[in-house]
């Protein structure tokens, strides 16, 4: 049975920890290295791997941090040199889209995401029964998963309260296209998950909202009555 807790969920940072039992692993080190530390009580070495989206700092800021912790982080070749990383270092691990990867006892599938950076990525993570899907700043996916147990999923905003925020001008134009054309919507996620097989999943987690465009409580409720599973806000 997988655990997620979240550190930090949002355009502030973000970063999560998924305990599978026995190889826990970080999605996102968006956050200060010292907050990491604290978090999970200086024992940082206890990590098995960070997976990195995409080099926005709010999803990358402590990586090499991490790395130069001894801590395992893997990441597309366009994030790893936006990030200006050290090639040579041990303990960075290129991936690609399309090929699985086998890091302790998890086996990853990286897949393209939509979004305004060098080579974004979404992650398909399994772990003995469990299969988790991680999709974060991604205005679209094309791909249909099955067998899922658990999914976290970009929920950033609610198409109206977005639009009621530009037209009131508390926010430009150009801002809301670029969330737009990089972000996915409640409206996407609801179009999203009727799309894909539901059967074994447990547990939504409704991560990356935004502070002014979204309806925490709105979303986590039409989630869980579009689905019927529990649904829980990052």
């Amino acid at each position: 049975m997988l655990t997620i807790t979240t550190l930090s969920s949002g355009s502030k940072g973000n970063c999560y920890r998924v305990d599978n039992g026995s190889s826990p692993i970080l999605l996102e080190c968006g956050v200060r290295f010292k907050e990491i530390q604290k978090w999970l009580n200086f024992r940082v070495n206890d990590i098995a791997a960070c997976w990195i989206s995409h080099e926005h700092k709010d999803h990358s800021k402590a990586a090499l941090d991490l790395m130069e912790s001894g801590v395992d982080c893997y990441m597309s070749e366009g994030t790893a040199k936006e990030l200006k990383l050290p090639e040579y270092h041990n303990r960075l691990h290129i991936v690609r889209a399309g090929e699985v990867v086998q890091a302790e006892d998890w086996t990853v599938l990286p897949f393209d995401a939509r979004h305004d950076a060098k080579e974004p990525l979404g992650f398909l993570m399994q772990s003995g029964a469990d299969k988790l899907l991680y999709l974060t700043d991604s205005f679209y996916c094309k791909y249909k998963f099955v067998g899922l147990t658990h999914i976290m999923v970009e929920c950033n905003y609610c198409k109206d309260i977005l639009e009621a925020n530009c037209d009131s001008g508390l926010m430009h134009p150009k801002l809301r296209n670029r969330i737009m054309r990089s972000h996915f919507s409640l409206e996407h996620v609801k179009e999203f998950l009727s799309a894909i097989d539901l059967h074994l999943v447990r547990e939504i987690h409704l991560i990356h909202l935004s502070e002014d465009n979204a309806d925490p409580q709105r979303c986590r409720d039409e989630v869980e009555a579009l689905t019927g599973i529990p649904t829980y806000i990052a």
